[in-house]
């Protein structure tokens, strides 16, 4: 797999998102077992953003440095950019998923945090692998773009007609296998997976949400990559965008969680835009879509619903005292 990328970049890469895995590690075992605040939630997703364009800029200086074309530098930060505001709005997606889990099992704030940790490390080791093989599918074969594009296109009709419907996770199929497979406690213990009854040791509800997690990554990670293939074929692009996008998942779930009834309407936002980068696959050998064009589509669907989303939030009545 060709990519514009010098070698060195790639180890600064790896090293980044090591020590920023450690980084949130240190400051969760500090923390222990303690509700997030949202201020401290709100500051964390500021600087995993900040530490994404960061290293955006500095991809930019790489390709300019060794390939002297400020044109493709510029081409080629768009692309992350592009590619990391895409993955960031999917995420958002996949969060509400988890809130709707971690609400189902009644999981106290304190315990999420590490649920949440393990859920970002199994993302990124899956998605390292999907876009990896992805990549070297689609450098042999062109048509399985055509594949990915119809499969955005009808995902983003299922996702609209989805949006405002309350899931139903009590007939979820993989949390009835889990609960067929695992004999499973009534309450917590602590942050344990496992604990004794009646002198057997059998799983928690934690276990059973952190398997839940990890479901719902691969269902979203498989949604999700096609859709930066889409804006590029470069693999480093594609691998460094969708992991730096889902860096900061644990700070901004919890950022999320304090307003998502704020942006009830984001769904529809998502359900469009996998609906414009499906027929931007579909459309790849005949209509050219400058990248420039693409991250201003992707960002003027999220503005609007965003905006659309908090004027027409529902009031909550304020409680008689």
């Amino acid at each position: 797999m060709n990519t514009i990328a010098p070698d060195w970049l790639w180890l600064v890469f790896v090293s980044s998102v090591l020590a920023a895995l450690f980084i949130d590690f240190v400051v969760l075992r500090k923390q222990g077992a303690r509700e997030v605040t949202v201020k401290a939630a709100l500051n964390w997703s500021l600087v995993w953003v900040a530490l994404s364009l960061a290293f955006n800029g500095l991809f930019w200086w790489a390709v300019k440095d060794s390939t002297g074309d400020v044109a493709l530098a510029n081409t080629r930060a768009l692309e992350f950019l592009t590619g990391y505001l895409i993955e960031k709005s999917l995420a958002v997606d996949n969060i509400f998923v988890f809130l709707m889990i971690f609400t189902y099992f009644a999981v106290p704030p304190a315990y999420q945090k590490r649920v949440l940790m393990i859920g970002i490390i199994g993302a990124i080791v899956l998605r390292t692998v999907m876009i990896l093989v992805g990549g070297w599918l689609l450098a042999q074969f062109h048509w399985l773009l055509y594949v990915f594009g119809a499969f955005l296109l009808v995902t983003g009709i299922k996702m609209w007609w989805a949006a405002g419907q309350e899931p139903d996770l009590e007939s979820n199929p993989a949390l009835k296998l889990l609960r067929r497979l695992l004999p499973v406690s009534r309450a917590f213990d602590g942050e344990k997976f496992f604990t004794v009854e009646n002198g057997r040791r059998i799983a928690t509800p934690l276990l059973m949400v952190v398997a839940l997690v990890g479901i719902t990554d691969v269902i979203f990670a498989v949604d999700s990559i096609p859709a930066i293939f889409a804006i590029t074929s470069d693999p480093f692009i594609v691998l460094t965008s969708n992991i730096f996008a889902i860096l900061g998942l644990r700070a901004m779930y919890f950022l999320l969680a304090a307003m998502a009834v704020k942006f009830h309407l984001l769904s529809y936002g998502l359900a469009v835009i996998l609906v414009f980068i499906g027929a931007k696959m579909l459309l790849i050998d005949v209509v050219k879509i400058p990248v420039l064009l693409s991250l201003g589509v992707v960002v003027g669907i999220l503005a609007i619903t965003m905006l659309w989303s908090v004027k027409t939030a529902p009031r909550i009545k304020a409680q008689p005292e």
